[in-house]
C-alpha cells in the first residue's frame, strides 16, 4: 500500500513537473521575438555607448581613434563636471523638496471631490500639456528685466529684490528650477489624486468617526499608504534630474557663468556644440550608472523588505 501511494506521488510530480516544463518553454516561445527585438532595439545603442565612450572622435563623418580611457580620465578632471555634478544635485533636490509635498497635498485636496474639483483638476493639469519651449517663452516674459515679476516686486516695495533673472549666475539656477516646478507639480498632483481616489472610503469614514480631523487623516492615513507612488515620483524626479536638458538650452545655455550647466546640458554641450562624440558618450556612460545606482537606493529606501 505504502508502495502505490508512493508511485502515485512519484507520477503526479512528474506530470507537475512536465507540465512545468511545457509552461516555461510555450511562454519562452511566445515571449522570445518581443525579447529579441526589445534587447537590439535597446541593447546595441546601449553597448555602443560604452564603445564611442573609448574613442576620440570629433565628427560624425570623420574617422576615430581609439584612446582607451582617456575620455574618463578628461571627463572626471574637468572643472566644468563638477559644476554640472554641483548643479544637478541643487536642481534634483528643490525639485523633489517643493513637488512632491505640494503634489501630495494637491491630490489629496482632489481625492476628496469636494464641489469644483473637476476645475481645479483641469488647472492643476493645465501646466503640464504645454510644450517645454511654450513654457520657457512663458517664463522668459516672467523673469525679463521689466518682466511681470520684477513689476510686481517694485510694485510691494521689495524693489531691492529685482535681478535680471536669467543673466544673475546667482538666481539664475533658481529661476530655472521655479520653471520646471510651475511644470510639474499639476501633473503629479493628478498623479496622486489617481492613486488616493482609490483609497477604502470606509477607512476613512471610520477614523473620521473615532475622532480623525481633516490633518490627522491626510497626514496618519493617506500619506503612509502612498508610499509606493512617492517612490515613483521620487524615481521619476531623479530621473528627469539627470537628463535635464531642454530648459538650460532654452533659457540660458548653461550661462550665466556656468550657473545653470547641468550633466544633461554637458551631454548635448560636448555632443552637439562641441562635436566630441566620444566624450559626450562617455558623460553618457556616468549619467548611466549614476541613474542605474540612484533608482537601485531608491527603490531600496522605499521599499525596503522587497
Amino acid at each position: 500500500m505504502a508502495a502505490l501511494t508512493g508511485f502515485r506521488k512519484f507520477q503526479k510530480t512528474l506530470f507537475t513537473n512536465n507540465r512545468t516544463r511545457r509552461n516555461l518553454f510555450s511562454f519562452i516561445v511566445m515571449v522570445a521575438p518581443a525579447l529579441i527585438w526589445f534587447l537590439f532595439i535597446m541593447g546595441e545603442p546601449l553597448l555602443n555607448m560604452f564603445r564611442v565612450s573609448t574613442l576620440k572622435w570629433t565628427m560624425v563623418l570623420l574617422p576615430s581613434t581609439y584612446i582607451g580611457l582617456k575620455n574618463y580620465v578628461t571627463l572626471f578632471t574637468s572643472d566644468k563636471f563638477f559644476i554640472a555634478c554641483r548643479n544637478t544635485f541643487v536642481y534634483w533636490i528643490v525639485r523633489e523638496i517643493i513637488i512632491l509635498p505640494i503634489s501630495f497635498i494637491l491630490g489629496f485636496f482632489l481625492s476628496q471631490r469636494r464641489p469644483g474639483f473637476r476645475f481645479f483638476r483641469t488647472v492643476f493639469f493645465i501646466p503640464s500639456m504645454l510644450s517645454t519651449p511654450a513654457l520657457a517663452m512663458m517664463f522668459v516674459g516672467v523673469f525679463l528685466p521689466y518682466g511681470i515679476l520684477n513689476y510686481l516686486l517694485t510694485a510691494v516695495g521689495l524693489g531691492s529684490l529685482t535681478h535680471v533673472w536669467f543673466a544673475d549666475s546667482s538666481v539664475a539656477l533658481v529661476a530655472m528650477i521655479s520653471v520646471d516646478i510651475w511644470g510639474a507639480i499639476g501633473w503629479f498632483s493628478v498623479v496622486f489624486f489617481a492613486f488616493l481616489s482609490g483609497l477604502s472610503k470606509e477607512l476613512i469614514e471610520a477614523a473620521q468617526i473615532d475622532g480623525a480631523n481633516l490633518w490627522t487623516v491626510t497626514w496618519r492615513i493617506a500619506f503612509p499608504l502612498s508610499q509606493d507612488i512617492f517612490g515613483i515620483s521620487f524615481m521619476l524626479i531623479f530621473i528627469g534630474a539627470l537628463t535635464q536638458v531642454q530648459l538650460p538650452l532654452l533659457l540660458t545655455n548653461g550661462g550665466p557663468s556656468l550657473a545653470t550647466y547641468t550633466l544633461g546640458y554637458y551631454l548635448y554641450d560636448a555632443a552637439f556644440l562641441s562635436q566630441k562624440l566620444g566624450f559626450s558618450q562617455a558623460i553618457g556612460v556616468f549619467l548611466f550608472f549614476v541613474g542605474i545606482l540612484g533608482v537601485v537606493l531608491i527603490r531600496w529606501v522605499f521599499h525596503p523588505r522587497t
